[in-house]
């Protein structure tokens, strides 16, 4: 979500062997329903034994099921049974492992989110999709914007500001208006959400090396929220933002589906 290594090569899940597929689904009747039939056909392995995840729903499904295996270092391949699916392929039950076996890979870095409550307590999460603060109450929040140590927005009123991935780049961040970053350009885009002062501000790209710091003035009176893909912290007054090498999820497509070429194609959409 530069997170990411955009060299696409086949795919063989650890020697894969049939059998050895965990079936992840959202709650979702059709989710549900899907996965009964694939278990019938491949079988029901326990992620903890499995050389590949199949995660079936949407896009923020998607999301959850990169966050439950990352501990264990095995890949993700999605199949739409949601609404966008963006970071799904297509939904099909036959020839599975053959398309397991072709599929190519893309390799995700996160966010790595810190985040201080006004009561001095800390919380971290990772984000594969952006981080955002985003006002709790009627009024705008109020955000200094430091980024690798030089304050570069000492006040910026708004809804919210985000940092996106390059492949978040086309989720929440497209709709506040962001830029679409391709996965190659090592590069984060940090958006405002409805700024309000200053009003002319639309964001900046930042070198994925860029270490982010928000600080919530005001706090008392303009409460506001961090949200790192799904985890959200509530009453924040500092939020520290930048990538991490050191953690990455392994993400698979087919070749007709390929990621870093739906994202350009995305940039032509009318």
């Amino acid at each position: 979500m530069n997170d990411i290594d955009t060299t696409a090569k086949a795919f063989r899940p650890r020697e894969f062997i049939p059998g050895r597929i965990a079936f992840c689904a959202s709650t979702t009747v059709l989710a549900v329903e899907a996965r009964e039939r694939l278990v019938a056909d491949y079988g029901d392995c326990p992620l903890e034994q499995a050389a590949v995840a199949v995660a079936l729903g949407g896009d923020g499904f998607m999301l959850e099921t990169i966050h439950r295996v990352l501990e264990l270092h095995i890949p993700v391949y999605g199949m739409n049974c949601g609404s966008v699916g963006f970071l799904m392929n297509t939904f099909g039950e036959a020839n599975l492992p053959e398309r397991l076996a072709r599929a190519q890979e893309a390799v995700l870095y996160p966010l790595r989110m810190q985040a201080v409550r006004d009561d001095g307590t800390n919380a971290e999460a990772l984000a594969f999709n952006e981080v955002s603060l985003l006002r709790q109450l009627r009024q705008t929040s109020k955000v200094r914007v430091t980024v690798d140590g030089k304050v570069r927005l000492p006040e910026l009123m708004c809804d919210g500001i985000l940092i996106s991935t390059p492949a978040g780049s086309t989720a929440y961040n497209l709709s506040a208006h962001g830029p679409i970053v391709p996965l190659s350009a090592n590069l984060l885009p940090l958006t405002p959400i409805s700024a309000f002062r200053p009003r002319r501000w639309r964001g900046a790209l930042l070198p994925s090396t860029a270490e982010v710091l928000f600080e919530v003035l005001e706090s008392d009176k303009r409460p506001t929220a961090a949200v790192a893909d799904f985890t959200e912290v509530r009453n924040v007054v500092s939020v520290a933002v930048k990538e991490d090498r050191s953690t990455s999820i392994t993400v698979l497509f087919d070749p007709d589906r390929v990621l870093s070429e739906r994202i350009i194609a995305e940039q032509f959409t009318v």
